[in-house]
């Protein structure tokens, strides 16, 4: 029994913690473009200034999409070879969790056995919990400069950071950058 403790122990908190921080990335892209040939880049001000977010927050993930583009490569130019533009969807998720568990006096009424609040009360099972959480879509968008065309598009999904902590809101910014920007360049340009 200590041995299997000692393994779902680990599982366990590294299921927790990958639940909390984990960004489900989609990309999609033009099977013509020629990734191979961008090596420079700019920011697309009019696509960026139609996102419906806070401009502290714009500059956040301008600064990780800056530091993204510099790993892989690109430099910052007046004459880019593709515009990055960004696009942000926002929702309120409300959870609603029931934990009343019924059957043999696990809640209110009358039994021959038991009458009253029972478990239900007593020993925090019953009742409904509410839970509101922020979910999230950013969206990045890389366009070819010279024909104004969408080549790629990388989209990350998760709850946002409601923290008033600045620190822990630019890492998860950093974070849904940095996992959407692994799609690029995709695979299949990649490996030719």
């Amino acid at each position: 029994m200590k041995k299997m403790k000692i393994l779902i122990l680990p599982v366990l908190a590294l299921l927790f913690l990958s639940s909390c921080t984990s960004v489900r990335v989609l990309s999609d892209f033009d099977k013509s473009a020629n990734f191979n040939s961008y090596k420079s880049y700019a920011f697309y001000k009019t696509g960026i200034d139609k996102s419906q977010i806070s401009d502290l927050d714009k500059k956040r993930i301008l600064r990780a999409i800056e530091a993204e583009m510099s790993a892989k490569g690109f430099v910052k130019s007046t004459n880019p070879d593709i515009l990055v533009s960004i696009f942000t969807k926002e929702r309120e998720q409300v959870d609603i969790y029931n934990n009343y568990w019924g059957g043999g006096g696990f809640g209110w009424g009358w039994s021959p056995y038991y009458w009253g609040g029972g478990f239900a009360n007593g020993y925090g099972r019953g009742g409904n919990r509410v839970s509101t959480q922020t979910k999230g879509s950013l969206y990045i968008d890389l366009i070819d400069a010279k024909n104004k065309e969408l080549v790629w598009q990388g989209k990350g999904d998760g709850s946002l950071s409601n923290s008033k902590k600045i620190e822990k809101k630019e890492k998860r910014i950093h974070e849904f950058v940095s996992e959407i920007m692994t799609q690029y360049p995709p695979e299949a340009v990649a490996s030719k």
